[in-house]
């Protein structure tokens, strides 16, 4: 399989039920297998990269994070493109991300593609504009959505149908 990738996600099952139809359909994630999540660091290091230090240097920095509860309370977008939830409080999100770059500097959130690194739950992205504020208010109609967040997941994949899989999970400290 080309084109093989690691990502360092938060996952939210408390968000299938609102958002599942609508990102199987507009999120080509949720496609190849990665549930609804807001992500802690993407690109990770490459597959053959990730040796016992990495991980238990993953360990560390989530098990460095407290524990933390979250709502996601409305549908934001980025332009027309992006439909997503935005989690109230993200700032226990960005302290994962930052401490996860921090740890591992040669991965940049998003490869370095934007100066501030928006913590997000996608509903979906890259098709007409209807499509996603029909989503949206459908969306909109189940919040507020409560979540605790507990680990993170190492996921593994392609861009291929049904690709992705976790390989490793790392608990949140205590709270």
């Amino acid at each position: 399989m080309e084109g093989i990738e690691t990502a360092l996600i938060v996952p939210v099952p408390e968000a299938e039920d609102a958002v599942g139809a609508y990102r199987a359909r507009y999120d080509s994630a949720a496609r190849w297998g990665v549930p609804a999540h807001v992500t802690a660091l993407y690109p990770f290091v490459a597959p053959d990269a990730l040796t016992p230090d990495v991980l238990d240097a993953v360990r560390e920095t989530v098990g460095a994070t407290p524990r933390f509860s979250v709502e996601f309370t409305q549908v934001s977008w980025f332009g027309e493109q992006v439909a997503w939830l935005a989690p109230r409080p993200d700032a226990p999100f960005r302290a994962l991300t930052e401490a996860l770059w921090a740890r591992f500097p040669d991965h940049p959130p998003y490869g370095g593609a934007f100066a501030d690194v928006v913590p997000h739950l996608t509903i979906g992205h890259d098709v007409p504009a209807d499509a996603l504020r029909g989503a949206a208010a459908a969306v909109t109609a189940r919040l507020p959505l409560r979540a605790e967040p507990r680990e993170v997941w190492l996921m593994v994949g392609a861009p291929e149908p049904d690709s992705w899989h976790t390989a490793a999970r790392f608990a949140f400290g205590a709270a």
